[in-house]
């Protein structure tokens, strides 16, 4: 009789540290630290990111011969420095966003990200929604961006980004605290509403990636005959970008010239002589 007491007390005393466990307090506190340990680990994966890929670009214009930044040393150094510190403080900021949106898909299913990919409809959607995010994110960045231009904000936020004169890979993330936010926003929020592979949106986040970085490096990486044909007619690369660091008033895209010719204020691409 002893033993079968002594059984039936430890299984009662384990199934109330369970319902401890289980308490809406103690899953709210595990759920926030889980979130938590998210954002911290999207952080880490966004700071390496950019220092790997910028500085890896950074290492191919040198190699190129190509001089990006100011002319005189002790001022590039210092821009590169700025550069790199406002991108630090960007990556804790798109962080935020990123680290609670992929933790609530991982966790708590909310989000519309496919994990397989099941029947022609799922795989033929696969590229279309590569598409349908990229010009999202365009049409936002476009909007946004002209935005920043207006003279309050620009000189309360943008400023910092054309602060680098003239830009080069590591400026790709050198923004403003409250120009970070309203970029980091926009794709964390689509995962909710548009459904995407993972695979996909890997693809959209390393175009994302490359285009920020090359666009602001100080040389033109697709060859000259993709530049001035369709491609370059369509498409924003660094010739386009780097005309809107010089004047400012135009060229507000990020992926595509689209809303540039719609609303006048495409000026077309730098001549710069840096075509590979």
């Amino acid at each position: 009789m002893t033993p079968s007491l002594h059984g039936t007390a430890a299984t009662q005393h384990r199934l109330a540290l369970l319902h401890r466990r289980a308490t809406p307090r103690a899953v709210t506190r595990a759920s926030a630290l889980t979130f938590a340990l998210a954002v911290v680990a999207m952080a880490a994966i966004i700071a390496v990111r950019y220092l790997a890929v910028s500085g890896g670009f950074a290492w191919l214009t040198r190699a190129r011969g190509v001089h990006d930044g100011p002319a005189d040393p002790a001022k590039r150094r210092r821009q590169i420095a700025q550069e790199i510190r406002w991108s630090l403080v960007s990556a804790m900021i798109y962080a935020v966003p990123a680290g609670l949106a992929l933790e609530s898909a991982r966790s708590l299913g909310w989000t519309q990200i496919m994990w397989t990919m099941d029947g022609w409809g799922e795989v033929l959607w696969f590229p279309l929604s590569i598409l349908v995010y990229l010009f999202l994110h365009d049409t936002w960045f476009y909007w946004t961006h002209r935005w920043m231009h207006r003279p309050a904000l620009f000189k309360a936020a943008h400023a910092v980004h054309h602060a680098s004169r003239p830009p080069t890979a590591w400026a790709a993330m050198s923004f403003h605290p409250w120009e970070a936010i309203s970029g980091a926003i926009l794709i964390p929020a689509l995962l909710f509403i548009v459904p995407i592979h993972i695979g996909a949106l890997g693809v959209v986040m390393l175009i994302a990636t490359i285009m920020g970085v090359t666009n602001h490096m100080g040389w033109e990486m697709f060859p000259k005959a993709w530049v001035n044909g369709w491609f370059g007619r369509h498409i924003i690369s660094a010739s386009h970008h780097e005309a809107h660091h010089r004047h400012y008033t135009c060229n507000y895209g990020l992926y595509f010239r689209f809303w540039d010719r719609l609303c006048g204020t495409d000026r077309g691409l730098a001549n710069w002589g840096q075509q590979a």
